[in-house]
């Protein structure tokens, strides 16, 4: 196990999380913890039958992001099995909110704190479980699944001041990924906007933005990720946000 590059998904049965799993298991010599609401629903088994390269395995946990108490289980759960370490952990689980085109004099309160809940609080609390764990890595690495819709920075330039419960979530998530990197020397902590990918959420997203689907295939968005996670150092990357299509920075 010491031999393996150990990372652990959340979101993981479907959409990117799915992506991001079949990915690292068709690499050898990966462990792949990927977090599931519900570990006996059709999507979680689904991940079981994926291939996987030599050295290669898969671990179901149950995290629901709405949970104070589900990442801590799910660290005891992995410990219970001698996994006692984590190299790379993609905090990837999200929620759009019911509204996803809401302007700000308009957005439910509600959805806000459904979305800010998810996104914000439920990264937040993965973090704190996880961090002795990222702590025995040697190469640890926090990833967080934002999305340019939480730059503050670039809020008039990309027009996004429209979806607000998604987009003050996730520049909530930005705040906790800067703070991870700014209180931990020892640790390479970044924000990745994964693109307007055609999953699920997104296309609902593009339609309701009067689209037909967004540009960037799940394929496209996969491979910027991981060439981002896979070059990520403390040096260059850390405590940066990211646009992993186009490869440029984006302001906080």
């Amino acid at each position: 196990m010491s031999d393996s590059t150990i990372v652990l998904i959340t979101g993981a049965s479907r959409s990117l999380g799915k992506a991001l799993v079949q990915t690292y298991l068709s690499r050898p010599n990966h462990i792949v913890v990927g977090s599931v609401r519900d570990k006996a629903s059709p999507n979680a088994q689904e991940l079981k039958t994926l291939p996987t390269a030599a050295g290669s395995r898969l671990f179901l946990v149950k995290i629901e992001n709405t949970s104070l108490t589900d990442p801590t289980d799910a660290v005891k759960d992995l410990q219970a099995t001698g996994i006692d370490s984590l190299d790379i952990v993609i905090a990837n689980a999200g929620c759009m909110g019911s509204e996803i085109v809401a302007a700000i004099d308009t957005v439910k309160t509600e959805d806000v704190t459904t979305c800010f809940n998810v996104n914000t609080l439920g990264s937040l609390v993965l973090f704190q479980a996880v961090r002795p764990l990222l702590q025995k890595s040697k190469l640890p690495r926090w990833v967080a699944i934002t999305s340019s819709a939480g730059s503050i920075g670039s809020m008039e330039a990309f027009g996004t001041s429209f979806v607000s419960s998604y987009g003050i979530s996730k520049a909530g998530l930005n705040w906790v990924t800067m703070a991870a990197h700014c209180s931990n020397k020892w640790l390479t902590a970044f924000a990745l906007h994964p693109g307007f990918v055609q999953t699920e959420g997104g296309n609902i997203s593009a339609k309701a933005l009067g689209m037909e689907k967004p540009p960037n295939t799940i394929e496209e968005s996969i491979k910027g990720v991981m060439v981002f996670i896979d070059q990520a150092t403390r040096e260059k990357s850390s405590g940066t946000f990211y646009d992993a299509i186009n490869n440029t920075e984006i302001p906080w």
